[in-house]
């Protein structure tokens, strides 16, 4: 005997669309199962203590009170276009627009670029951590401190319309398992109230890891590295990398994204290479 058709495939049969109160309250019931799935993990996020990746001791943040305090709180002022420390500390001007000899003697592509920290110990630890190891709620934390820097730094020209990784190569990516970069991106995204797309940009060469190279080799390797999926009219872009160190990588995207019709092109990296 055939089995008996259910009271939904009778309606789907007839083309009778169930009455909107019935999916309201399905789409309800599907949000509290996915808020349901997620509760362990964060429970135990909040309950059990984890290690400060900086000095180890225990905590329930991402990094314990004392590091938190030690070597987040810098005072530098950076170009507002590359990121680059410069010489001055900021002071009540500390606002104005900025910019680098370099920056301003020959400009990137990319328009402006916010960092959290220079690379350098301890907090290299962090970005080694994120990239090499997978502690991968060390993006959310990068994450979280970009987004509450952007709010400050955005004023001017808003917030992107759009957040995207530095992507890696297909090789790369297999090697590693995961991008370090979208790590930080999602988050980012979540937090700025900002569509993120992992697939927008493609690596479409392989190239050897930059920090190996000297500027002009990295220039030259990543000239024609990049492809868009789709054009960009007029579009406010944002680029999240995990470090910036000579800048190569970003100009060369943000010549990629300018060139597909991007309007600005805006970079979020947690740390700066403060010389190359």
């Amino acid at each position: 005997m055939p089995p008996r058709p259910s009271s939904r495939d009778a309606r789907n049969a007839a083309g009778v669309t169930p009455p909107a109160s019935h999916r309201t309250r399905l789409a309800g019931v599907a949000r509290v199962c996915r808020k349901a799935r997620a509760l362990p993990s964060q429970l135990a996020h909040f309950v059990l203590p984890n290690l400060c990746p900086l000095c180890g001791n225990l905590t329930r943040a991402t990094l314990c009170v004392c590091c938190d305090a030690a070597y987040w709180n810098e005072p530098r002022l950076r170009c507002t276009v590359c990121a680059m420390p410069l010489a001055h500390r900021r002071g009540a001007a500390g606002r104005a627009r900025y910019r680098c000899e370099a920056c301003t003697d020959a400009p990137p592509a990319f328009d402006a670029t916010l960092a959290l920290a220079d690379y350098r110990a301890p907090l290299d630890l962090l970005a080694r951590g994120l990239k090499f190891r997978a502690r991968l709620a060390l993006g959310e934390e990068f994450a979280r401190r970009l987004a509450l820097a952007a709010h400050d730094m955005c004023e001017e020209h808003g917030m992107p319309e759009i957040v995207v990784p530095v992507p890696l190569s297909r090789e790369r990516l297999i090697e590693r398992g995961y991008n370090q970069a979208w790590q930080i991106a999602r988050p980012l995204a979540r937090r700025l109230g900002t569509p993120a797309d992992a697939t927008l940009v493609r690596r479409i060469l392989h190239t050897a890891p930059q920090s190996k190279l000297d500027r002009e080799t990295r220039r030259r390797n990543v000239g024609r590295a990049f492809a868009l999926a789709r054009p960009l009219a007029g579009q406010h872009v944002g680029v999240v990398d995990d470090v910036m160190t000579s800048g190569a990588t970003l100009d060369a995207l943000a010549h990629t994204l300018k060139a597909a019709g991007a309007r600005r092109v805006t970079n979020f990296v947690a740390l700066r290479t403060p010389k190359d």
